[in-house]
């Protein structure tokens, strides 16, 4: 029987596993973490991530090819392929502080994996990592082998959040790269098998190590740069009159553009978009292109533009002071169908706003006070290190107050934030919320979620991003 170890028990490696373990009962698959309540909880009944179609994948599976442990050693040894799903932070400090990839979980695994190894094994990158992290990881193992042969591959993974266990059931293609030597190919071929239990043939790509490394930050980076491209018109059709909507659809229809990933928003999140170009960029500024480094420099400081354009645009219809109002918070993770808050543009919003001694209250289906806490008072970068390494007990921010209900959070208040585009609030009764505001009471949708000419008829002031202004806004510009 074949064995399969993952290291990391995250939002990549746990579905990634649990769906390999499903769809090839001939496997043994073992996901290893050194954090005792991660695993604990992927052995319960409350997983520790929130993705629809997770659950049934994982009870399924669980105990009978499916394993979730903390004896990382032990399965690590007896595996023959082990995935390395760490994580990869931007670097807070040193060479390359603020845009590198800082690789030192990668190399403590392994060095770990070529410690405790008796026999050979295909190790897979299924971390985003640089250009070239597979020559060093390779050099680390050859250097420490003891005469035991390892193959590395690159398996980048293009999971969206939300939709993972479909994007693994159906993927658009999987992307396997490796050494151009017999070792290499024989190596390409193992994980092919694995995968070939399901994904047809002709998605499964195969190409050399650096290829796969650079595709999934080129995909990461040329997703961003559309939701920047349109978030850059957004404002232009704001200033102009024209509605981004409009816009967005009638770019759309061109086959050659189409349709994704063309929504006008506060802004994109997530951990890899930022994570991912600031990595570019800086491979880009190491090998002599700062024209390129440049040019991708800019997909993230419309996205900073964005999210400060949002804030000024609140502080500014709200008479230049949000000082001691109540500004509901409706949504904080970075997109619906998910409870991941890491680099949600919320974070920056609700900081902006407590900036101005704004007071929220934040209500999000699937976020928790603790992460919410913990997320605005968090510095930069921080979010990517394991739990156990991040500030402990955070200072709890006394201006923020964390609901369980839309309407509980939009009580009293002055104005009303809309930054995830959940389902739910499509549908929230605004009339009922309207007669609980302060009046003039403001809706202020960061997802264009909410239909703007019903909420005027109740009478809201409503903005909507990069739709036509509303007099008393237009009447109240922002210094964006």
């Amino acid at each position: 029987m074949v064995k399969i170890c993952c290291i990391g028990a995250g939002y990549v490696g746990g579905p990634t596993m649990a769906v390999i373990a499903l769809k090839c009962p001939d496997i043994q698959v073992a996901v290893v973490d050194i954090s005792v309540p991660r695993i604990t909880a992927w052995n319960s009944d409350q997983l520790p991530i929130y993705e629809p179609g997770l659950d049934d994948v994982v009870k399924q599976c669980r105990g009978k090819n499916l394993f979730f442990s903390t004896d990382v050693e032990k399965h690590v040894c007896e595996a023959d392929i082990v995935f390395v799903s760490v994580n990869t932070p931007t670097k807070t400090r040193g060479l390359g502080a603020g845009k590198a990839a800082d690789l030192t979980y990668w190399e403590s695994a392994a060095r770990m994996i070529a410690d405790v190894s008796k026999s050979d094994k295909i190790v897979v990158e299924k971390s985003t990592v640089p250009v070239k992290t597979a020559e060093a990881i390779e050099k680390i193992l050859t250097h420490n082998s003891k005469g035991i042969n390892f193959q590395i591959l690159s398996n980048p993974e293009f999971l969206a959040e939300g939709t993972a266990i479909e994007d693994l059931f159906k993927p658009d293609r999987v992307l396997i790269g490796g050494r151009e030597t017999p070792g290499g190919q024989k190596a390409i071929k193992a994980l092919k098998d694995v995968y070939a239990h399901w994904v047809p043939e002709e998605n499964i790509i195969t190409t050399n190590l650096w290829s796969a490394e650079l595709s999934k930050l080129a995909a990461n980076a040329f997703l961003a740069q559309r939701i920047s491209s349109v978030n850059a018109m957004s404002a232009l059709c704001e200033a102009t009159g024209a509605n981004v909507y409009q816009v967005s659809y009638a770019v759309g229809k061109d086959t050659r553009i189409g349709s994704k990933f063309l929504n006008a928003s506060v802004g994109f999140g997530g951990s890899c978009f930022q994570k991912d170009i600031l990595n570019l960029v800086y491979i880009c500024e190491c090998n002599g292109l700062p024209e390129v480094a440049e040019y991708w420099k800019q997909v993230i400081k419309i996205n900073d533009y964005q999210k400060t354009r949002f804030v000024n645009r609140v502080v500014a219809s709200m008479f230049n002071t949000v000082s001691n109002k109540k500004i509901a918070i409706l949504g904080f993770a970075f997109k619906k169908d998910t409870g991941d808050t890491r680099e949600t543009p919320a974070i920056d919003v609700c900081k902006g706003l407590l900036g101005d001694k704004a007071l929220l209250s934040i209500y999000d289906p699937q976020v928790t006070e603790d992460q919410i806490q913990r997320d605005l008072s968090m510095k930069k970068f921080d979010w990517d290190h394991p739990l156990h390494l991040q500030p402990m007990s955070p200072t709890a921010v006394k201006q923020v107050g964390v609901v369980w209900d839309a309407y509980e959070a939009t009580k009293n208040a002055h104005g009303v934030c809309i930054l995830t585009e959940w389902d739910e609030f499509k549908t929230l009764d605004f009339q009922r919320i309207y007669d609980n505001m302060q009046k003039p009471a403001f809706v202020f949708d960061g997802r264009n979620v909410v239909d703007s000419e019903k909420l005027r008829q109740i009478g809201f002031i409503v903005y909507s991003i990069g739709k036509p202004l509303d007099a008393w806004i237009k009447d109240m510009p922002a210094l964006v």
